[in-house]
């Protein structure tokens, strides 16, 4: 009995040590580092790849490139680090109900578009729920995203101005996804932590 309880005790502090490693401090759990993409699952032909502490894609079938989350998130907050080129089609998708799917209509996506045809719903907007005018520009450069969504309440900060803040509850839980759909795309920084 004794020994049964020294494993369960070894056991707990095993899994207790590989949670906090995978924390980021804060109540911030890294989803991804730039070192592995083991909490994620690709979706599409994009060519995802790891390059200098960041994940790549630079070709594929248009807009059906994603990195997929393995687990489901209903309140929270995610900041992404992002780098595009100015040709780029991108996007961060939050509450996907269909993983295997991903697409505006089955999920919330903060768009990465500087020159969507339509602006109204180009970087900074979340399509067809939140336009943004008007739309910064995130070509070039790095960025960070901070997504908030708490309910019915999505609120997007992209560095650091607040471009959506509303109130919408078509998407109430689901996974998260980053998207590649033309130009070069860079991701090299996501963390999540529920509110």
């Amino acid at each position: 009995m004794k020994r049964l309880s020294m494993l369960a005790i070894g056991l707990a502090a095993l899994a207790l040590g590989a949670c906090s490693s995978m924390s980021s401090g804060s109540g911030w759990t890294v989803l991804f580092d730039g070192s592995n993409l083991d909490n994620w699952k690709a979706i599409g032909n994009a060519n995802w790849r790891l390059t200098e502490g960041a994940v790549l894609a630079d070709s594929g079938d248009k807009r059906q490139g994603f990195l997929v989350s393995k687990n489901s998130y209903t309140d929270f907050q995610v900041r992404a680090e992002f780098w595009v080129d100015d040709d780029a089609n991108s996007g961060v998708f939050i509450r996907c109900t269909d993983t295997q799917k991903v697409d505006a209509k089955n999920a919330y996506e903060v768009n990465i578009f500087d020159k969507r045809p339509d602006p109204t719903y180009g970087t900074g907007a979340i399509v067809y729920h939140a336009k943004v005018v008007p739309m910064p520009k995130a070509g070039g450069k790095w960025n960070t995203y901070e997504i908030t969504a708490k309910g019915s309440q999505l609120t997007v900060v992209l560095n650091g101005q607040k471009t959506v803040d509303i109130q919408d509850s078509a998407h109430a839980s689901g996974a998260i996804a980053l998207q590649y759909g033309a130009g070069v795309v860079k991701f090299r920084k996501v963390e999540i932590r529920s509110l």
